[in-house]
């Protein structure tokens, strides 16, 4: 019986082992958790991507733009986190990741947009 590792057989036909065709690089690991959080004030950090470019991190967040029915944008306060389908504890952290239930001034919005890899908080409002 072969054994698997992953996606990988771990073992040759003849019994041994196979050998790993490539090592482990830091290149091809993912950046830090930038955690976005409810503030009165909006706070966005550049962050040196792979090429040289730069993409805006969201630290803080204090305003949304929130699509409203009738298809119109409306830039809204952020009051809070109600719910996260990503953590349980966001919520209570007021942590802002794609997904989560916001609770603005214009009402309870659903986030569309990635704060802490677009720099941006875009959400649609949930009737």
């Amino acid at each position: 019986m072969q054994e698997y590792h992953g996606s990988k057989l771990t073992r040759k036909g003849t019994g041994g082992t196979r050998r790993s065709s490539s090592d482990k690089k830091l290149s091809k690991i993912g950046g830090h958790f930038s955690a976005t959080k409810v503030a009165q004030k909006e706070v966005a950090k550049k962050r040196r991507t792979r090429g040289g470019s730069y993409k805006l991190v969201k630290q803080y967040a204090a305003t949304a733009n929130v699509v409203m029915p009738d298809k119109s944008m409306k830039k809204a306060k952020i009051i809070r986190v109600l719910e996260s389908p990503n953590n349980r504890h966001y919520a209570r952290m007021n942590v802002i990741t794609k997904g989560v239930v916001i609770e603005t001034d214009a009402g309870k919005a659903r986030v569309t947009s990635r704060p802490g890899q677009h720099g941006i908080v875009n959400a649609v409002l949930i009737q």
